[in-house]
């Protein structure tokens, strides 16, 4: 496998869930670039570039004065634009004294920042999980840091037959892996879609204690990937030969919206933000414990394989080649979308 690519810029990216942003500050790295956010008095999220223009300290690792952030180590004090109104021992600010601020959007309980030029920030291309901020469902999320290049990631969610094996005694049965997938690309919009439809399949553990359902059961996949950093899994469980009526209702039917934002880091280290919503048992704290507690299980198995894949082909030579199949599909055309939109958002 070649080297980590460079990253598609002139894209938003999920920096943080809207509750990790405070009046504490918040160090963050995205595609490679060190952000600090925080909020104002008045409770409007805020990201700055995390180094101080004097000695490059980490203003994530200083204070806040009011609105202003003050650097731990010489005082440099900037406001929400980034311009330094303050340095010590001297009355006149020099005129270059300023850090980077980035757009910032706050959606479906996300923190999107806007990596690029900021010129080119459009809060209307942001893509949408609405169920995660809806009363209809019960969300559980959590984040888990990875030491993998975020391709690895890509590719493990575009392809769920991994489930089959790594999984297995969680959420994953044989019919995953055997089940031929169908692949559609919108790549204009940035968007893989991949499905999969189980009309006779075993109930995984994960869905038995879940739905309650202990028989076979007809099990739905739909992925879609909106590039390069949100990832919708549209699951749907339910008693084999059941369909949803012709109105649209799902009676029968389970339904549970798996969430990723992909968020690299550095070219080598990845966020991994996960949530689970679902239409059912939506006031039950026990089955908000329980699945937490497997989702993030399922998320470490994935953590500790894509850790062990990014040791092995780091040190490796380009020439080094892979053997892709008919379950690969979706992964590809995920990688495509994104040499696309690296290519496009190119520093000149």
């Amino acid at each position: 496998m070649a080297a980590p690519a460079p990253f598609a810029r002139n894209q938003w990216y999920v920096a943080a869930y809207t509750g990790e942003v405070g009046r504490e500050l918040l160090g963050r790295t995205i595609c490679g670039e060190p952000l600090v956010l925080y909020r104002t008095e008045d409770g409007r999220a805020v990201a700055l570039a995390d180094r101080c223009v004097h000695r490059r300290f980490p203003l994530s690792a200083s204070n806040l004065d009011g609105d202003r952030v003050v650097c731990g180590y010489h005082g440099f004090t900037y406001d929400t634009t980034g311009t330094c109104v303050a340095v010590p021992g001297q009355a006149r600010v020099p005129r270059t004294a300023r850090v980077a601020t980035y757009p910032l959007e706050e959606k479906d309980g996300f923190v999107w920042v806007w990596i690029g030029d900021p010129a080119l920030a459009d809060a209307q291309s942001i893509p949408r999980a609405p169920w995660l901020d809806d009363p209809e469902w019960t969300v559980v999320r959590g984040m888990e840091p990875l030491a993998a290049r975020y391709s690895l990631l890509v590719d493990n969610l575009l392809d769920l037959s991994h489930e089959t094996y790594l999984h297995g005694g969680y959420i994953g049965t044989p019919e995953v892996a055997e089940t031929p997938i169908t692949t559609e690309v919108d790549e204009e919009a940035g968007i893989v879609r991949v499905g999969r439809r189980m009309a006779d399949a075993a109930c995984p553990p994960f869905y038995q204690k879940s739905t309650g359902l202990q028989d076979r059961i007809s099990r739905w996949q739909d992925i879609e990937y909106h590039a390069p950093c949100l990832y919708l899994l549209h699951s749907r469980i339910a008693p084999v030969g059941s369909e949803p009526l012709p109105d649209g209702t799902d009676p029968e039917g389970f339904h549970v919206e798996i969430t990723y934002a992909i968020t690299p880091s550095t070219e080598d280290t990845t966020y991994d933000f996960w949530m689970v919503s679902r239409d059912f048992a939506l006031d039950d704290t026990e089955m908000d414990t329980f699945i937490h507690d497997f989702n993030r299980e399922v998320v470490i198995q994935d953590v500790v394989a894509l850790n062990l894949l990014e040791s092995v082909v780091a040190p490796e030579p380009e020439s080094v080649q892979e053997l892709s199949i008919n379950i690969d599909t979706g992964a590809l055309a995920a990688r495509r979308v994104l040499a696309k939109m690296i290519e496009q958002g190119a520093k000149p």
